[in-house]
């Protein structure tokens, strides 16, 4: 069987969502949290490790009510993000409170991942059908088309969004089933018409609520994580870049490397509702779903 990993992106700091971890909060029936269900759907897909990427500091407590669990029964690996861990020659600035974003966060599993791998993020819900899409991809003879041949879960963007205030996605383009550009959104919300883009001045700018969306859902190569590392000293390099805020995001390198002619990537369409916690408020209707999804026999009783 040829090796996959799941690696799951749970160093995070939820500004929105209040107190507490939320990548750790208990909202299955039996007290499981959202990867739980990510790594029950991806083992059965036929992944067969698991790498965490967490803060070093919750290392002690996520092995307690995740990853103790979850290393009993498969393979598992940490990596860690830390703000400070910086290519040489860059400094953190001190009131920079965050780490640098997704795009770090995948760096940091250099030297650990080093087989086809799928990342995600902790605090989706994304159902099971883009797991084995993704492996699928993954573990086929594809014809290469570029210098780089990824995958992305391509959800649809009214099957993602929170009925609590605006989320961010990665708005794609395509052509022949193969993306195009990505460019991250934020403040996308629900309106009486279907989607749109909350302005600061209070006006809604509508969008195609049926357009595929980038839910942080890859199927990619090694070989990429050693492209980040040049990458993130590029962006680090950036005379125009915010350096208490700005991050180094996934869509942002990917969609680089589609317009540049470098990558291709696959979208592999999925109908599955996402759902996750970006707001306290989001943690009640998460609860009634896997309520459901363990009523109607989509999960049993127990996950492990």
């Amino acid at each position: 069987m040829k090796k996959t990993s799941l690696v799951i992106m749970a160093a995070g700091i939820g500004s929105r969502f209040g107190g507490g971890i939320k990548q750790l909060e208990p909202l299955g029936p039996n007290g499981e949290v959202i990867m739980e269900y990510s790594i029950h759907d991806a083992l059965e897909a036929g992944f067969n490790k698991v790498v965490f990427i967490i803060r070093k500091e919750m290392e002690d407590y996520f092995k307690e009510v995740v990853g103790d669990k979850i290393s009993s029964i498969c393979e598992v690996a940490y990596a860690y993000q830390n703000i400070e861990d910086l290519p040489a020659g860059f400094t953190n600035p001190p009131e920079r409170k965050k780490p640098w974003g997704t795009g770090q966060a995948v760096l940091s599993c250099k030297g650990i991942v080093n087989e086809p791998f799928m990342v995600i993020n902790a605090d989706d819900y994304y159902g099971k059908e883009a797991f084995k899409s993704i492996h699928d991809f993954l573990v086929s003879e594809n014809e290469p088309i570029k210098e780089y041949n990824f995958a992305m879960a391509g959800f649809i963007l009214k099957n993602t969004l929170s009925d609590n205030g605006g989320v961010t996605r990665g708005v794609c383009s395509d052509k022949d089933g193969y993306l195009t550009n990505v460019v991250e959104t934020g403040n996308l919300v629900k309106t009486a018409t279907g989607a749109g883009v909350a302005n600061e001045d209070g006006t809604v700018t509508p969008i195609d609520e049926n357009v595929y969306v980038s839910m942080n859902m890859w199927g990619l190569t090694p070989d990429f994580i050693d492209l980040l590392e040049g990458g993130f000293i590029e962006f680090l390099s950036d005379p125009n870049l915010n350096q208490l805020k700005g991050e180094y995001l996934l869509p942002g390198v990917i969609g680089e490397l589609v317009t540049s002619g470098k990558a291709s990537v696959k979208i592999l369409e999925t109908n599955d509702k996402w759902f996750g916690v970006t707001y306290g408020e989001d943690k009640y209707a998460v609860k009634e779903e896997f309520l459901k999804l363990h009523a109607n026999g989509t999960y049993p009783k127990t996950l492990y």
